[in-house]
């Protein structure tokens, strides 16, 4: 992406143009998907790719797939063997070279697609068996020009976790970015860290400790290498899916920062909800809003600035199901 996303940018995602319901589908429809288009929808900007139709390609089309050469794997039209390879490869390299511009936060790819799948795209032998093995032209090259970059599919996003995972992660590239926009300073690198503390201690406690050390150092490196270092260890940390356990944990200690304030049945109370989230009979929400009620009330300072305790709208109700 360019250089930093200002903080009064619009937060934009990538996206398959067919899962925002646009028909360019090989065979002329659509995969329109509703989270992303009425529940996701109201809080960033779209950017919708389709690279068959944008190489070319008409709609309708052949269908095309994934057939392994040898050492190479090329794309190729199902019926006839048409071979796209080139094209669509000369075509992605310009395509996400213009996408730099946009300052993405984020991108949500259509799943098993030879152009857009990201993960388990079949790829078929000589001999006409598939291994679900394979990652589409177009997606391959967007994710290694931009490794930083939360990437899904949708049909990953069915998943809760998964779904919940990639939009704090989308909300947390968005400050990060904005964080390495024009001067920034040391202090400002340092508040930025402390307020992702229990975020990242959900995520992966080895890194944020890791994270930390970085942060101490950063007056020995320059300010290149630090920032290409912590951006690719905060983003690297998320990527560690926040497990009920490890939440557990971050409630724990965020409820030690309300212990003395607390009397003996709002603290009983309290670590009743976290236990039952510990062990499944609530989702994530339920002692969060609590958390968040106590910490207004008594004006946490520390905790008011915790990330973890929203990191993306409320209105996605992503914790209601983890």
């Amino acid at each position: 992406m360019s250089d930093a996303v200002s903080p009064d940018a619009p937060l934009r995602l990538g996206v398959s143009s067919c899962l925002l319901g646009r028909e360019v589908r090989f065979d002329g429809g659509h995969k329109r998907d509703r989270f992303l288009t009425d529940l996701l929808g109201s809080f960033v900007e779209w950017v919708p790719v389709c690279p068959e139709v944008e190489v070319g390609m008409g709609v309708p089309r052949p269908s095309l797939r994934l057939v392994r050469d040898g050492g190479r794997v090329r794309m190729v039209e199902k019926a006839s063997g048409v071979d796209h390879t080139r094209d669509m490869e000369r075509y992605a390299v310009r395509r996400v070279r213009a996408l730099r511009g946009l300052d993405l936060c984020g991108y949500v790819l259509k799943k098993d697609s030879p152009s857009c799948g990201m993960t388990r795209v079949k790829v078929y032998s000589a001999q006409g068996m598939p291994r679900k093995d394979g990652v589409g032209v177009y997606a391959a090259a967007l994710m290694e020009a931009y490794p930083e970059l939360p990437v899904e599919d949708e049909g990953r996003l069915h998943d809760p976790k998964l779904r919940e995972n990639f939009i704090e992660s989308v909300f947390a590239y968005r400050r990060l970015r904005s964080l390495f926009r024009g001067s920034w300073s040391d202090r400002q690198v340092v508040a930025f860290h402390t307020v992702h503390k229990l975020q990242l201690m959900a995520h992966s406690p080895a890194a944020y400790r890791e994270l930390g050390r970085l942060v101490a150092e950063r007056k020995q490196l320059g300010r290149v290498d630090f920032r290409a270092r912590y951006e690719r260890g905060f983003m690297a940390a998320l990527r560690h899916r926040a497990t009920r356990g490890r939440n557990t944990n971050v409630l724990q200690h965020a409820a030690g920062h309300l212990k003395k304030r607390l009397d003996a049945a709002a603290r009983g109370e309290l670590a009743e909800l976290i236990e039952d989230y510990r062990s499944g009979l609530v989702p994530l929400v339920v002692p969060l809003t609590l958390i968040r009620h106590h910490v207004r009330r008594y004006d946490v300072e520390y905790l008011q600035g915790q990330l973890f305790l929203e990191p993306h709208p409320k209105e996605l109700m992503l914790r209601n199901h983890v």
